[in-house]
Formats: structure tokens, C-alpha cells, sequence
């Protein structure tokens, strides 16, 4: 092995979240492949801080973003940090929410594993904040593992009529009984945000979970079948098709997390098959899933969806492209 070989392998470049032109968010995440620098909503403009948030606008969008060392106290700080959110986006409504979590897999103080303690903390702040009924207001989400020490969270609200849409497929994550743990994951599978110059659909992190079970333990190549036909099932509700309008001219933009970065190139040529198509930005990642049983999870960000198809609609059992 080279000196230069050695080196980025010991020292691998990662993830920077690019917003307004400033030096950007770095939650930790090793880059396996793909595009280093997530600038999804394109120029933003800063828009002042908030608490702990720094504030950017995006044409029609609300953009935050903040990096939050963490001792023993994840389930409190982030609580603290969604109420944040809150205050931040009277007015408007939230989209998508991207969570770095420290060590998700880890058990902590408290006996619950970081990510458990996690989902308490934001259940809790939403549950104030929007009262028993807050499950209608759950947007978007994934939620990843990043290196130990601090929590990254990126967030997206729009002004206008959003959908929040469920997997045929799956249970809904705040469905999710108590041997999850405590209190239910928080977040909606996708959300459509519709425009009259073009649509924006966000999926959530998906994997492969059927129903709430986890399927093909251990096993990537399994689970990444599985994890495609659940983003058809899911398109399909969103009225993008079970090709995840692939051939509808939208952007799209696709984060795929991986355990294992030996299962980059597994995953890679796997997706390139079945999945991408040369427009598509796609971004390769090492990151600990929610459950430690998952090796591989896939988020999808569409921009200028031209129509959305309900009669598409249908069933997810297969992905054929």
C-alpha cells in the first residue's frame, strides 16, 4: 500500500453539509463514495441563529442546522434541541429533519442504547410541543450514527401544504411497539411538499424492516432487495411510481449508509443496477443504522417533480427497472 493509500484509509474524508456558503456541518460520517459535500437546497442565505440553531433561507425553504457536544444527557439535550426547532419554525411547517446520533448503537448511562434515548427525548419535545395528536405533525426523518461526542441536526420547513405519507409496507415508525423501547421512533416515512414549479418529495432513511421487524439479519445483499421494495411501496403512496420517477426529469438525490464500508462496492454495483440512473447525485456513508441488526439504509431527496401519478399508486410487490 502507498503512503497516500494508507493515509486516506486512516484518515478517510466525510460528510460536510454545506449551507449558505459557510464552512458547513461535519457530523462525522465517513465518506465511502459519491459526492463529499450535501448542498441539497443549492444557495442559502444566513438568516441569523436561533438558541442553537444557525439559520439559513433557501428560496421557499427554512433551513437549520447545529452541532451539539453530548455527555450522558442525549435523551435531554435533545429534547431541548427539537423544542428549538419549534420555536424556531412558527410559522412554517417542517419537512425534513436529519439526526447524526453519537454512538446510536452504544448503551448509555440510563441503561437504554443512545438511539432509544434519543426517541424519548424527541417524542417528548413533540408530544409538548403539538399535544397527543402530534403524530400528524411528524415529517420526514432519519436518524444515523455518527462518531461519539456530539449531535448533528439538520432540518428543512416549508411555508406551504405538505403531506406526510406512510410505507404499505411497514408499520408506522411511531407504531412501533415497546420493544423498541420506550417511547416510538418519531417521524413520517416520506413527505410530499407540492409547488407549481415543481414538487419535492422527501423519503425517510429506509431499511429492511417489514412490517417492525427487521428482515434478513446480518445478511446486505438481502436487505438491500428488501430496502428497494420498500422505496417502491413507499414512491408509490408519494404518486412518484415505483421507479422513484426515474424517468420523470426530477433531481434526485440519494444517501446510502452502510455499517460495513467493505459493502461499498457490493452496494454500489447492486444499486447502479437497480436503482440509479448517471443524473442522480448518490452519496456513499459509513454509519451505524438504528438497530444494530441493519447493515444498509437508503434516504431519497426529489426536486422538480413535474406530476405526481396517484393513479400509480398501487401495489409495492415489485421493483422492476
Amino acid at each position: 500500500m502507498s503512503a497516500s493509500a494508507a493515509f486516506f484509509e486512516a484518515n478517510p474524508p466525510e460528510l460536510l453539509i454545506s449551507l449558505g456558503g459557510t464552512g458547513g456541518f461535519a457530523p462525522g460520517l465517513p465518506l465511502l463514495g459519491g459526492s463529499g459535500v450535501e448542498d441539497l437546497f443549492g444557495a442559502a442565505a444566513f438568516a441569523g441563529r436561533a438558541g442553537e440553531f444557525s439559520l439559513y433561507k433557501a428560496g421557499p425553504w427554512l433551513l437549520g442546522a447545529t452541532t451539539v457536544a453530548v455527555g450522558s444527557e442525549l435523551e435531554e439535550t435533545t429534547r431541548r434541541l427539537y423544542e428549538n426547532i419549534f420555536q424556531v419554525c412558527q410559522g412554517w411547517h417542517l419537512a425534513r429533519i436529519w439526526n447524526y446520533v453519537p454512538a446510536i448503537n452504544a448503551v448509555g448511562s440510563g441503561g437504554l442504547e443512545n438511539y432509544q434515548a434519543f426517541c424519548r427525548g424527541r417524542s417528548l419535545a413533540f408530544e409538548r410541543h403539538f399535544g397527543p395528536e402530534f403524530t400528524h405533525q411528524l415529517p420526514a426523518a432519519s436518524a444515523v450514527g455518527c462518531q461519539p461526542g456530539c449531535l448533528t441536526i439538520v432540518f428543512a420547513a416549508s411555508q406551504g401544504t405538505l403531506g406526510h405519507r406512510e410505507s404499505p409496507l411497514q408499520v408506522s415508525a411511531y407504531d412501533y411497539p415497546a420493544e423498541f423501547g420506550p417511547r416510538a421512533p418519531s417521524f413520517a416515512r416520506a413527505t410530499v411538499v407540492p409547488a407549481p414549479g415543481g414538487h419535492t418529495v422527501f423519503i425517510s432513511g429506509t431499511a429492511a424492516i417489514r412490517g417492525h421487524a427487521t428482515v434478513a439479519p446480518l445478511n446486505t445483499a438481502e436487505q438491500l432487495d428488501c430496502t428497494l421494495v420498500n422505496l417502491a411501496g413507499i414512491a408509490r403512496v408519494c404518486g412518484l411510481g415505483p421507479d422513484l420517477d426515474r424517468r420523470g426529469g426530477s433531481k434526485r438525490h440519494f444517501k446510502v449508509y452502510l455499517r460495513h464500508a467493505a459493502d461499498h462496492p457490493l452496494a454500489a454495483d447492486f444499486l447502479s443496477q437497480r436503482l440509479l440512473i448517471d443524473a442522480d447525485r448518490v452519496t456513499y456513508l459509513q454509519a451505524e443504522i438504528c438497530r444494530s441488526s441493519l447493515l444498509v439504509e437508503i434516504e431519497a431527496t426529489l426536486f422538480g417533480v413535474t406530476r405526481l401519478r396517484p393513479d400509480l399508486m398501487g401495489s409495492a410487490s415489485s421493483f422492476l427497472l
